[in-house]
């Protein structure tokens, strides 16, 4: 007999069984991590470095939280920060959506879909978005990114960004890291 606990989610089932497919990649070992102060919680395939700094997020110095890691060819990264009461989430989403394809010089226009993990706020911009484009030290690269936010209680939103660069698309990959990010 299968007992569930009281905390089975359907997306936590839908992560899993992402995760299942990957299995067999020796390379991808997920593992659950958070971006403190922020509440975000998500997976990486491999164990991150984390690091802290001050970046300008619509126009204003913000604390950015950082954690990423290389394998299986490709870069993971997710990054989280949270704004005051009265900042305009969605006008920050969508500079930092424009900054990060204008760093990389993605061509064409990138497909866009909205993107809406557990516990975060629909907004225009909350949105999954591929890309290609070029590394700054030259060579092709594709990013497989999300971009979503979460109102905190008592104001301000929380804000989250993950992306997967790679040579090649990995969708598999890209659809275990995504489906593993949730706020409680």
């Amino acid at each position: 007999m299968v007992r569930r606990s009281r905390g089975y989610r359907p997306t936590l089932a839908a992560a899993l069984a992402a995760l299942g497919l990957l299995a067999c990649t020796p390379s991808l070992n997920w593992r659950q991590v958070s971006l403190a102060p922020s509440s975000v919680i998500a997976l990486l395939p491999c164990k991150p470095d984390r690091t802290t700094r001050s970046v300008p997020l619509g126009g204003v110095p913000t604390e950015l939280t950082v954690a990423g890691c290389d394998t299986g060819g490709a870069t993971f990264a997710l990054m989280a920060a949270t704004l005051p009461a009265g900042r305009a989430a969605d006008e920050v989403l969508a500079g930092w959506q424009q900054a990060t394809l204008a760093h990389m010089q993605a061509g064409d226009t990138p497909a866009r879909v909205p993107f809406s993990p557990p516990g975060a706020t629909p907004l225009p911009h909350a949105q999954r978005v591929q890309a290609q484009g070029q590394r700054p030290g030259g060579g092709a690269v594709v990013a497989q990114a999300v971009w979503t936010a979460r109102a905190v209680p008592g104001g301000g939103t929380e804000l989250l960004h993950a992306v997967l660069y790679s040579e090649r698309p990995q969708p598999a990959a890209a659809d275990a890291f995504f489906d593993g990010i949730r706020w409680p």
